[in-house]
């Protein structure tokens, strides 16, 4: 198997990918004013 490493590090990334993308739509949303794009 890959090995915990490679487990860990996907891990990693999907959490940095996920906390991102909430932070786009915070953000977007605290400039917009809402959902209006």
């Amino acid at each position: 198997m890959g090995g915990g490493y490679g487990g860990g590090y996907a891990g990693g990334f999907a959490l940095i990918v996920v906390l991102f993308i909430l932070l786009v739509i915070v953000g977007a949303a605290y400039v917009g004013g809402g959902y209006g794009y």
